[in-house]
C-alpha cells in the first residue's frame, strides 16, 4: 500500500513541472503508530522536492523519466530514513541519493540516448523574444551555450548543476560531493571563467 504525496511548489521553470496531476509521486507508508514520521517525511518531500527535481530534470532532460527517479529518490531516502546520523544532514544526503539515481538511470540507457541530455542550465534564460528574428538568434545563442557547457569535465557539469538548477549552496555542494566549500567555489569560478572565455572566442570567430 502507498500514500500518495503531493508535490506542492510556486516554483517556475523545470520545477513548476512539478505542479502538474502526473508529476504526484508516493511513498511507502507506515503503520499507524508510525503516522508522525510520514507526516514529517510528507513535509521533507514538500520542502525538497522542487530542488530535488530542478536537479534531476536538468541531468536528464526528461518529464517522466525525471519524475521517476525523483520518486526512487525519495522512496529509498524514507527507507533508510534510519541511518541518517543528523537531521541537517537531511539534504546533502537526498541530493547524494539523488546523484546516485541518475548515474544509475544512464547506466541503463544506450549511450545514443544520453546526446539527449543537454544541460539545463538554460531554464533561467528562457525567455519569450519580441519577434520570430529574436527568437531564432536567442536559439542559436542557448544552443552555443548549452554545447559550451557540455563540453566542461563531468565534475564540473555537475557542480554547475547542483549550483544553478538545484540552487544549493557551495557549502551544501560540498557535503553532497563530500569536499570543501574552498573547491566548490573555486570550481564554479573555474567552470564559468571557461564558459565565459569560450563565448568570447565563438563571438570573436564571428
Amino acid at each position: 500500500m502507498r500514500i500518495t504525496v503531493p508535490a506542492r511548489t510556486n516554483s517556475t521553470g523545470a520545477a513548476a513541472i512539478a505542479t502538474q496531476p502526473r508529476a504526484r509521486r508516493s511513498v511507502p507508508a507506515l503503520p499507524s503508530r508510525n503516522l508522525h514520521q510520514l507526516n514529517d517525511f510528507a513535509e521533507l518531500y514538500d520542502r525538497y522536492f522542487p530542488k530535488v527535481f530542478a536537479y534531476v530534470y536538468g541531468r536528464v532532460q526528461d518529464k517522466e523519466a525525471s519524475l521517476d527517479i525523483v520518486s526512487d529518490t525519495f522512496e529509498k531516502a524514507f527507507i533508510k530514513m534510519h541511518s541518517l546520523r543528523s537531521a541537517e544532514a537531511f539534504g546533502s544526503w537526498l541530493f547524494t541519493i539523488a546523484r546516485n539515481e541518475v548515474a544509475s538511470h544512464w547506466r541503463k540507457e544506450k549511450p545514443a540516448a544520453k546526446a539527449i541530455q543537454d544541460a539545463a542550465w538554460h531554464n533561467d534564460l528562457i525567455h519569450q523574444p519580441a519577434s520570430p528574428e529574436d527568437t531564432l538568434l536567442h536559439r542559436e545563442r542557448l544552443s552555443h551555450l548549452v554545447s559550451l557547457l557540455r563540453q566542461l569535465p563531468p565534475r564540473e557539469q555537475e557542480i554547475i548543476s547542483l549550483k544553478f538548477d538545484a540552487e544549493l549552496t557551495n557549502r551544501e555542494i560540498a557535503q553532497v560531493l563530500n569536499t570543501s566549500e574552498v573547491n566548490v567555489r573555486v570550481t564554479i569560478f573555474r567552470a564559468l571563467r571557461k564558459l565565459r572565455e569560450r563565448m568570447e572566442q565563438q563571438q570573436e570567430a564571428h
